[in-house]
């Protein structure tokens, strides 16, 4: 019994981080039909900027001094200002352009932020320390649970809950949902195209910075490709759920969080290192018997 509520739990939490990186695409997608694979990037950044860029002390220097709420405000706030300063300088000029053409700006962005943190920071792993505490099992009802699984999906769960209730009750978030809907019709309608996206990839910015913290609490390592995984497995939840749903991005990333750690878990000792192909077939079965996801938006209907 202890071993299945173990791999439940496990299972809720690698999903709940997928979830996270699910809807930070979802988000940004529905409202300017971009996959935005710079997502992964942004995530490592805000990982490293917890640390001092320099290759001569070892370890590396770390904002450990400061208090726990700066130094997540100093991730959060760096990584939503990098999301707005790429939204500006990469997106915005070629938002008329066809979706090719934004999805090739996409990579161009992480090609170009993953060089800056080679160049900063060189490309070798760096170990910190962040969280040290939540690393320690946590006891329930006779089973030990590491904290930091808890804090993964309460932190997922409790965004879940505000971002709902931003889009349905402030003015802003149903402006954002009518420009996921239509965003020609919404423009008509004077919603301010250049807000909405940009509150979009600041939302997008702090789903990563958090994501990134969670993370670096986890693996306890900075690393230029930390982002990536997480980013491949999300982009697989969104097409799961379904193109555009933000209820389909969320469910997606729990739907693939869970055969993660199931196939981990319980298939034969030699065919683990095939886990990820079980992932990806799952996808490709989506796509061949519902090709629209799980949840299907109306504007993606219409589309179909």
């Amino acid at each position: 019994m202890t071993n299945v509520v173990q791999v439940i739990v496990d299972a809720g939490a690698l999903g709940s981080l997928y979830a996270l990186v699910a809807l930070a695409i979802g988000l940004v997608f529905g409202v300017m039909r971009l996959i935005n694979f710079a997502q992964a990037d942004y995530a490592t950044i805000g990982a490293y900027s917890l640390v001092v860029p320099t290759a001569s002390i070892t370890p590396p220097l770390m904002f450990g001094a400061l208090p726990t709420a700066l130094m997540v405000g100093c991730v959060i706030g760096t990584v939503i200002l990098l999301a707005l300063l790429t939204e500006r300088v990469a997106f915005r000029p070629l938002r008329n352009s066809n979706p090719a053409t934004l999805l090739i700006s996409s990579f161009a962005v992480s090609y170009f932020l993953q060089n800056l943190v080679v160049l900063v920071h060189s490309g070798r792993p760096k170990s910190v320390g962040i969280g040290g505490s939540l690393t320690n099992a946590v006891e329930l009802w006779g089973i030990r649970i590491p904290g930091v699984q808890l804090l993964t999906m309460g932190v997922a769960a409790t965004l879940l809950v505000v971002l709902v209730l931003f889009l349905k009750k402030t003015p802003l978030g149903i402006q954002m949902r009518a420009a996921a809907e239509n965003f020609q019709m919404a423009r008509l309608l004077g919603v301010p195209a250049n807000r909405v996206i940009a509150v979009a990839f600041a939302i997008s910015g702090f789903l990563a910075g958090t994501v990134s913290l969670l993370l670096v609490i986890q693996t306890g390592t900075l690393d230029i490709k930390m982002g990536l995984m997480p980013v491949v497995y999300a982009f697989f939840a969104t097409v799961i759920g379904g193109m555009g749903s933000l209820p389909g991005a969320a469910l997606g990333g729990f739907i693939v969080g869970v055969v993660s750690v199931l196939l981990q878990t319980y298939l034969p000792t030699d065919l683990r290192p095939f886990r990820d192909a079980g992932v990806f077939a799952l996808v490709i079965l989506i796509l061949l018997f519902r090709p629209q996801g799980l949840i299907v938006t109306s504007a993606a209907r219409e589309r179909v």
